[in-house]
């Protein structure tokens, strides 16, 4: 089967402003059913085969009960790898970020399975020791995704609140953000996704997913992408001291993070120095 993804996706310049402006974007059609079917059994296969979350759904924390959750795939799959690298996502971070360049900071499959938990608002920067919000998380969904299967939800315009970005994955981080996203006006949007289609959302972006109520698992591979220029920073958190050192290993603050484990996955622009 002929599959291309470094095939280009183009964008409007509408479509930019709106991510700009919104901090997230879904865009449709990003791929067809043979490259989601080919791609999906393979990431399917390895996240059951590498998963370690043998608990009971209740007995699990409230972040155990939102997904099974499995990283850097691309590192245990050639199949995996060529999605990750893959120049068409990676294209399209580069220029929803408006960006000469792109590398990887991580990959994760994110399983919700049949009866799973709600996601608790959250914005995932707070987990990363980088020094700028040139961070985004392309979302793709392996099947259609309908409102009952939890879809993932955005706080239009939140990437810019300050409020909540101190508060990991919890009970409270849902409390505390939801109440504040609310009271700032932020419009939510909970929809489902189609066949195909991905989301993009900003590293400060605030986002949510409702519980998995359908007996199918919401199947999803993320990719997250960081300015090529990106530096590693001195860590704020525990957290962003793991990541530090599982996946920027080597990477030294105020440096450039240009380790084996974030290779350059797209340019559009040759950099200006060495790094």
């Amino acid at each position: 089967m002929a599959i291309d993804l470094d095939r280009p996706y183009p964008l409007t310049a509408q479509q930019i402003a709106d991510y700009r402006r919104n901090g997230f974007i879904k865009l449709k059609d990003v791929f067809n059913a043979d490259e989601l079917r080919h791609y999906g059994e393979e990431i399917t296969r390895l996240t059951i085969a590498l998963n370690t979350q043998t608990a009971p759904l209740e007995e699990r924390s409230t972040y155990d009960r939102a997904f099974l959750q499995v990283m850097n795939l691309w590192e245990e799959s050639a199949t995996v790898r060529e999605f990750v690298f893959g120049r068409r996502l990676a294209g399209l971070a580069a220029a929803l970020m408006e960006v000469d360049g792109v590398r990887l900071y991580h990959d994760q499959s994110l399983y919700k399975e049949p009866g799973g938990g709600i996601t608790p608002a959250h914005a995932d920067q707070y987990y990363w020791p980088v020094t700028s919000d040139r961070t985004v998380t392309a979302w793709v969904p392996l099947q259609a995704v309908p409102q009952d299967m939890g879809p993932l939800a955005f706080f239009a315009g939140s990437q810019h609140e300050a409020f909540g970005r101190d508060l990991e994955i919890s009970d409270e981080s849902e409390r505390a953000i939801t109440a504040k996203m609310q009271a700032c006006g932020f419009d939510v949007l909970d929809e489902p996704f189609a066949l195909g289609e991905v989301s993009f959302h900003s590293g400060w972006t605030f986002h949510r997913a409702g519980p998995n109520r359908s007996a199918t698992p919401r199947s999803v591979m993320t990719v997250i992408y960081m300015d090529r220029d990106m530096r590693l920073k001195a860590p704020d958190n525990h957290m962003q001291q793991a990541d530090w050192e599982r996946w920027c290993p080597g990477a030294e603050v105020g440096a450039v993070i240009a380790t084996p484990k974030n290779p350059l996955l797209f340019e559009s622009r040759p950099s200006g120095h060495a790094a």
